[in-house]
């Protein structure tokens, strides 16, 4: 039986291997574009950026895709040992099913040690880094914040709306100041504009030509009866603080960027819930193998199917069911009502019940 676990085991694992490289892959490749995109075309991002960046963002990527690729491994291994006809082979040899699948299981706890060390350890230090060099590199070159038709409002307390950018001109601007309750106070219109940095006071200088200013009631700022026409300008200077963005980031940290001891010392009432349900989300996902395994060898060995695209269709049905739980659970974690702390750990009683029956049903085949 060694030479048998041996080789059952060699073939998920080197198979587990090479699902999870090119799930990784792409998933990686599809944050990084998604995330630099921005930067990429209104500055030379410098290459070591670039790779820090990637492995920042791998570790997430290893959640999702350590277990997908494991699930891929076993429908893989244990379809083409069904097809082949290896599993009768086995079996009249007196060999059980369950016996069979011991290298399986062995691998399957591996694969879910490895993802419960990376959601609760490494996955929010490495996303927490990855914010902030994101924030780095933004703010180290702020001019490219500001993009063609699209509203700018990373700075606290102003909303920037350019309709045109062309390098550091900027034509049709609108900029709202904003008071108590996120409403615009104070409004600044001008045909075009320059944009110029001032680290070291830690501010962006926006040079406004044609400029118009109105001041909006306080108690009423969509009553446009009340607005007062302020200044007229042929040119003026309209300088922003970069310092309370950076004072808004080092607050700014979702709870997945969290460690677990934050996580069980929140306090806030409206965090409470979602902290519950970030701390089950990363112990619930971390049986997702486990979960795979037990739904993945019935589902191979019925389907008797050898074909590596048959496996890859597979495991993205099961996978693509399991992670829209996550998903569907995840979206109302602020919601306590919902009870989204449990719901979390519905794809792993649905799957791990769905498996134990399907294997017990093999077995006794």
């Amino acid at each position: 039986m060694k030479i048998i676990d041996r080789y059952i085991g060699k073939e998920l694992l080197v198979t587990s291997l090479f699902a999870v490289v090119v799930l990784s892959l792409v998933l990686v490749l599809g944050n990084v574009f998604k995330q630099l995109l921005d930067l990429l075309v209104n500055q030379d991002v410098p290459l070591e950026f670039i790779l820090s960046f990637i492995g920042y963002i791998l570790p997430f990527s290893l959640t999702f895709t350590i277990p997908w690729g494991f699930l891929t491994a076993v429908l893989l291994v244990f379809g083409k040992l069904s097809a082949e006809n290896e599993l009768i082979a086995l079996k009249s040899n007196g060999v059980s099913i369950p016996r069979i699948c011991f290298p399986l299981a062995f691998l399957a706890i591996i694969a879910s040690l490895t993802c419960l060390w990376i959601n609760v350890s490494v996955a929010p230090h490495a996303q927490t880094k990855m914010k902030n060099a994101l924030f780095n590199i933004a703010t180290s070159n702020p001019i490219s914040m500001f993009g063609s038709d699209q509203v700018i409002d990373e700075f606290p307390g102003k909303k920037i709306y350019v309709e045109r950018k062309d390098g550091t001109n900027l034509y049709n601007i609108l900029v709202f100041e904003l008071g108590d309750g996120n409403l615009p106070v104070r409004v600044v219109q001008a045909q075009r504009g320059m944009l110029t940095t001032d680290l070291v006071n830690k501010q962006v200088l926006m040079q406004l030509v044609d400029a118009q200013f109105e001041q909006r009631d306080i108690q009423a700022p969509f009553d446009l009866s009340r607005i007062r026409q302020g200044i007229t300008m042929r040119e003026g200077t309209f300088p922003i603080s970069l310092e309370e963005l950076y004072e808004k980031n080092k607050k700014r940290r979702g709870v997945s960027q969290k460690t677990l001891e934050e996580l069980l010392k929140a306090q806030d009432e409206d965090q409470v819930t979602a902290a519950r349900t970030e701390v089950n989300k990363r112990f619930s996902f971390s049986l997702a193998s486990i979960a795979f395994a037990l739904v993945g060898v019935p589902l191979a060995i019925t389907a008797h199917r050898k074909e590596t695209s048959i496996g890859f269709l597979f495991s993205l049905m099961v996978a693509f069911v399991y992670f829209f739980f996550i998903v569907i659970a995840d979206s109302v974690r602020n919601n306590p009502h919902a009870h989204p702390e449990l719901l979390i750990w519905t794809p792993n009683v649905l799957f791990i019940s769905l498996g134990v029956w399907m294997f017990y049903k093999l077995s006794k085949k």
